[in-house]
């Protein structure tokens, strides 16, 4: 099995799921386990500062907290991009080129040189093992490269149609699917 880690999810008009309609995904791990990912625009008007204090003035705009999933909304996962690729850092977890898992218990302040900046996103996208293969093969996700943006972008509504315009031909067109049409 080939990893997906690093790459986005992007919900096809076909996904019935209600928590993942138009939906793009980071997988932050892909794994013979399962898979775990973050949806990258769904963002909340909760500002991380209020929940993680200064956190939040590493926060890329909208500064707010993201709903990651349905999974155990209640925790969270730090995404971070750092200024340079560098090998190892404490607390942070290489997910593809510069941008990373981060880990909130540690001092802010120590990482501030270290990092562009942070998106923290409340719950995740979990998948089985093989689950998310079954969808992929199902018809309800495209797979994508990332660009290194993606993950940050200050206008996270517009994200799913930008990346289905960006690849071109007929998925380009998908980017303008009706939200309101059902599939049968």
């Amino acid at each position: 099995m080939e990893s997906m880690t690093g790459r986005l999810l992007v919900a096809t008009p076909a996904l019935k799921d209600p928590n993942f309609d138009r939906t793009v995904v980071m997988l932050v791990a892909h794994e013979p386990g399962g898979a775990l990912g973050v949806v990258l625009n769904r963002a909340t008007e909760v500002p991380v500062s209020d929940v993680l204090g200064t956190w939040g003035t590493l926060a890329r705009d909208p500064a707010v907290l993201f709903e990651g999933g349905p999974v155990q909304p209640e925790s969270a996962i730090c995404l971070a991009r750092m200024r340079a690729q560098r090998p190892r850092m404490r607390g942070f977890h290489p997910v593809s080129g510069s941008i990373g898992t981060l880990d909130l218990s540690i001092d802010p302040d120590a990482l501030r040189e270290k990092l562009t900046c942070i998106r923290v996103f409340a719950g995740y996208s979990g998948w089985s093992p093989g689950q998310l293969e079954e969808e992929i093969a199902s018809g309800s996700w495209f797979v994508f490269d990332a660009l290194p943006g993606d993950a940050f972008v200050d206008r996270p509504d517009d994200l799913w149609p930008m990346v289905l315009r960006r690849q071109g031909g007929i998925l380009s067109a998908v980017a303008h699917f009706p939200a309101d049409v059902a599939l049968n």
